[in-house]
C-alpha cells in the first residue's frame, strides 16, 4: 500500500525493526539496509502477548538502540493465526505511531518466500488452514526477490498439488505446513518436490524485513492508522456464525 508519506532516512540509512507473529513463531529483527543486525526467534507454544516486547526489548538492548532510532517498522500482515496477527500489527502499529515513523505491512507469504533463494526452482510457502487446506502462492526469484506468479490463495492441498503439477516444475516448500502436508506432497509430485531446510522452513522477521525494505525502496508504505491485516478469510468464528444465522427461521 502506498501513501503521501516520505520515508525519512539518516544519512541514506533505512533501518528497519520487523516482527513476524502470524505462525507459531514470534521473532523480532532489525536490519540497516541489506544488513541483517540482530534476530531473536522463539518457536515455543503461542504465546506471543508474553513473548514479543520483552523479545524485543532485549533485541534492541543488545543492539543499543531505541525505537524512535528505527527510520521504519515492518510487520508481517499475514495470512496466519488471527490472535497472533492482531497482537503483531497492533504491537508494530503502537510503536510506529509513538515515534512517528512509517509502516510496511508484508504478505506473510512473501517474507517466507524471501527465505528461499532459488533461481532455478518454484518457491511455494504453505501455511496450515486446518481441514487438509493451505494458504498458498507459487513464486519464482527475479531481480534479487520472489516475485509471485499466482494469487494468495486459501485452498485444499490436493488442489494445490494439482496446480504445481500443471506447471511442471521443480518446487521448494517452506511454511509450517510442510511437516504436516510434506509426505503427500512428495508423493504426489514425486522428484519435482523439495523442501527448504530448518533454518529456512519458518517464518521469519528477517525476511520480513527485507521483503520491507524492497517494498519501501519502491514507495510502498503506509502509517499506522493505515495499516490492516490480510486475513485471506474469514476466521473459524465468523464462519460458524453465519453458518447459524443462514439456517435461522425468518422472524415473522
Amino acid at each position: 500500500m502506498s501513501c503521501t508519506w516520505t520515508l525519512k532516512m539518516r544519512e541514506n540509512t533505512m533501518r528497519i525493526l520487523a516482527v513476524d507473529t502470524a505462525a507459531a513463531v514470534a521473532s523480532v529483527a532489525v536490519m540497516e539496509n541489506n544488513v541483517l543486525l540482530g534476530e531473536y526467534s522463539v518457536n515455543h507454544k503461542r504465546t506471543h502477548s508474553q513473548k514479543l516486547m520483552p523479545m524485543m526489548d532485549s533485541l534492541l538492548k543488545d543492539l543499543e538502540l531505541k525505537a524512535s532510532d528505527m527510520d521504519l517498522f515492518a510487520v508481517s500482515g499475514g495470512p496466519g493465526s488471527f490472535t497472533g496477527l492482531r497482537i503483531g500489527m497492533t504491537t508494530v502499529k503502537a510503536l510506529a505511531y509513538a515515534v512517528n515513523k512509517p509502516m510496511v505491512v508484508v504478505p506473510t507469504l512473501d517474507a517466507i518466500a524471501c527465505n528461499v533463494v532459488d533461481r532455478d526452482c518454484l518457491i511455494c510457502p504453505i501455511m496450515d488452514a486446518r481441514n487438509n487446506q493451505v494458504f498458498t502462492s507459487v513464486y519464482r526469484w527475479d531481480n534479487e526477490k520472489p516475485v509471485s506468479i499466482t494469487e494468495y490463495m486459501g485452498i485444499a492441498v490436493s488442489e494445490l498439488a494439482d496446480l504445481l503439477m500443471d506447471m511442471n516444475r521443480p518446487v521448494i516448500f517452506a511454511g509450517d505446513a510442510v511437516g504436516l502436508h510434506g509426505p503427500f506432497l512428495a508423493d504426489r509430485l514425486g522428484e519435482r518436490c523439495r523442501f527448504a531446510p530448518a533454518h529456512q522452513l519458518l517464518p521469519r522477521a528477517a525476511s520480513v524485513a527485507y521483503a520491507a525494505f524492497i517494498k519501501a525502496s519502491a514507495g510502498e508504505i503506509t502509517d499506522s492508522f493505515s495499516a490492516v491485516p490480510f486475513y485471506l478469510r474469514k476466521s473459524q468464528a465468523e464462519r460458524e456464525f453465519e453458518k447459524k444465522k443462514s439456517v435461522l427461521p425468518e422472524s415473522c
